[in-house]
């Protein structure tokens, strides 16, 4: 570890979004949820804050709490098929070359802090619930919105319709929270050090003859070209082939966060699972510690590198 990297975790106070006043409602109740409310994320600060760069896990969250569980047709090992598992440790090095880390610890399956928050299927829940005003997503369509209906390979969660007030818990309590900490540290490294990079992690499931990597820009309107190359030429050099915004161009985060004219970036990044995971088992292979390695090779190639 070098001299920058005394690395404080902090268990993020949830920032307010707006009032979490379904907190006592259905969910609120539970012990568990609201141990998860108290720690909704984890923010991993550099001793030596000397980079623009901003990365965050939002899908390695694993802690699930048995109410979910227990409300859910799927044990908690189907549960995480929906995982971006041990992304967040891939990138626990991102501190100690002066940058920090932003990780959710409550999982993908129980709410997608990579959708919109309006990304809802009412028919999810009982009777109540607001009509849409808009057509769906086809994320939504998919099962796929901010409140999952599926996990990965389109099997269901639910067996029965969850309570009226379940969304609006979940946005308030880890969705609003996560994003507020987000905007705030894009916010304050911008202020900083005059303009911000922001790296999304996460996996992807292992394609025959596909990439070790594939970075999302939004076909350049989340981030400048030249930045995107500086990080594919970085990931080149640590040993990774790498495509470009195929077949995953960048989710909501990148969307909504890249603004390159005013200096807020945003770039995917997708790790190919099959260099560090065991999909069946959802354990880490033989190949986790070279792949931490390269990792950790990509991050201080990208982050000493001067300006942007």
């Amino acid at each position: 570890m070098n001299e920058n990297a005394s690395i404080a975790s902090r268990p993020a106070t949830p920032q307010p979004g707006a009032p979490i006043s379904v907190a006592e409602l259905g969910a609120g109740q539970d012990p568990d949820i609201r141990a998860l409310m108290a720690w909704p994320f984890t923010i991993l600060e550099p001793s030596k804050w000397s980079s623009p760069y901003l990365f965050t896990s939002p899908h390695s969250g694993d802690v699930y709490a048995p109410s979910f569980i227990a409300s859910s047709r799927l044990k908690r090992q189907a549960l995480r098929r929906s995982e971006d598992a041990f992304v967040d440790e891939l990138f626990g090095a991102v501190p100690e070359h002066g940058a920090h880390l932003l990780t959710a610890r409550f999982p993908r399956a129980y709410v997608d802090v990579n959708r919109a928050d309006s990304e809802i299927d009412p028919a999810m829940f009982d009777a109540g619930y607001p009509k849409p005003t808009g057509p769906k997503s086809a994320r939504v369509s998919a099962g796929l919105g901010v409140i999952p209906k599926v996990v990965r390979d389109g099997v269901e969660i639910y067996d029965k319709p969850l309570p009226f007030g379940e969304a609006a818990f979940r946005l308030e309590a880890f969705y609003r929270p996560y994003h507020a900490a987000l905007t705030r540290l894009l916010t304050e490294t911008k202020a900083r050090f005059g303009a911000v990079v922001l790296i999304d992690c996460h996996s992807m499931p292992p394609v025959a003859n596909g990439h070790d990597v594939v970075i999302g820009d939004r076909h350049g309107n989340a981030c400048t070209p030249a930045l995107s190359d500086r990080i594919e030429a970085a990931l080149k050099e640590a040993g990774f082939s790498v495509a470009r915004n195929s077949p995953y161009a960048g989710g909501y985060t990148t969307s909504h966060y890249g603004h390159p004219a005013e200096n807020f970036h945003a770039v995917q990044i997708e790790l190919n699972r099959g260099l560090y995971l065991v999909e069946k088992r959802i354990e880490k292979s033989a190949g986790f510690a070279r792949c931490q390695a390269a990792i950790q090779a990509f991050v201080a190639r990208l982050l000493v590198q001067p300006g942007l």
